[in-house]
């Protein structure tokens, strides 16, 4: 497999902290017009707003509720080409609280897709694996729906926005392509009315397949961000935890900025790891997606390598012995520095 053409992945995947003023404000140093912003007070219990282009700056779901879709009006106000505007709420930007943007870039712009049998509206990066899908269900199993990525997804994460349906996770390590996860604690679930239809048939190159269930196929509006493994770049995973604080080490191949892990065989809450709010080894400052709660230090504890990532804890969150657990992880820089010369970064 060749490497990345992604030299710099922070054009792609950026980390943003800022601290709220209770007024209005321009968030920069993004580095790219965001597409998909993941934002939380890293210091009260507010929510994980997700707010994406495609939907519109203002509309917001909740990745610790399963709400649907709602507008607020003063939160993040727009999409600007290095960061974005945030109104006066509180939620987003109270005074003096921290807090953390995870921003992704899709096209900068929407595309209609026909490859499947409902046609969707994409913004999709095909050079960093990474494409939002927006499209209306009809309740018909096997239905297909064309992400955009011209590769494989290896996971994919959606919501019905009209109703109070849970969010629907699929990724490419659980059973089959009839298994599901959310944000909660449970574990992962056979659910082929939600993805992969009674046929179980997984995403292709250019469509994924959905059952006749309403949590993603009912006759409303959906969305779904889909991401499949760039070398170098991103990286999309499983393990099996060995229960020891000498714990097990992971490859991605590259230094990871952004790791999440959700426990498939457990019933653990999904945990986020970044290098953005915690730069130095040992890495455990926590944030859990399924959980309003702030920024927390815990047990479950993991050291950022220039090749991947390794634990330094028994917690069973992550690494409890046997249990299997799905990642997936973004670059702070590649493996390999020179794409052409294959010269290897050093380690910092």
């Amino acid at each position: 497999m060749a490497y990345t053409t992604i030299k710099k992945p922070s054009d792609y995947f950026n980390t943003k902290l800022y601290t709220g003023n209770g007024s209005t404000q321009n968030i920069t140093g993004v580095g790219f017009q965001p597409d998909l912003i993941w934002l939380k007070d890293r210091d009260a219990t507010d929510w994980h707003w997700w707010n994406d282009a495609v939907r519109g700056a203002t509309k917001t779901i909740f990745s610790n509720v399963t709400n649907a879709e709602s507008t607020q009006a003063t939160s993040i106000t727009a999409f600007d080409t290095d960061g974005f505007t945030l109104g006066n709420d509180g939620s987003v930007n109270r005074n003096n609280d921290n807090y953390v943007a995870w921003n992704w870039l899709g096209a900068n712009g929407t595309a209609s897709n026909t490859d499947g049998s409902i046609t969707s509206t994409v913004s999709a990066n095909t050079t960093s694996g990474f494409s939002i899908v927006s499209y209306t269900g009809n309740a018909t199993d096997g239905a297909t729906v064309g992400h955009g990525l011209g590769a494989v997804p290896d996971m994919l994460i959606g919501k019905d926005l009209s109703d109070g349906s849970g969010w629907g996770i699929w990724h490419k390590d659980l059973t089959n392509a009839g298994y599901k996860l959310s944000f909660t604690t449970d574990a992962q679930a056979d659910d082929s009315a939600l993805f992969g239809g009674s046929s179980r048939t997984a995403p292709t190159s250019s469509v994924f397949t959905l059952g006749s269930g309403g949590g993603l196929n009912g006759s409303n509006a959906n969305i779904i961000y889909a991401f499949t493994s760039i070398k170098g770049f991103s990286k999309f995973g499983s393990y099996t935890g060995n229960g020891n604080a000498n714990g097990t080490f992971v490859y991605t191949g590259f230094k990871p900025a952004f790791v999440m892990i959700k426990h498939t065989n457990g019933t653990s809450n999904w945990t986020i790891n970044d290098t953005g709010r915690d730069p130095t080894n040992v890495n455990n400052l926590r944030l859990f997606p399924n959980q309003n709660v702030a920024e927390s230090s815990g047990s479950d504890s993991m050291d950022m390598l220039s090749n991947g990532f390794k634990f330094r804890s028994t917690d069973g969150g992550n690494n409890g012995s046997g249990d299997t657990y799905i990642f997936m992880a973004f670059a702070a820089e590649p493996l390999v520095a020179n794409v052409s010369s294959s010269i290897p970064a050093t380690a910092r």
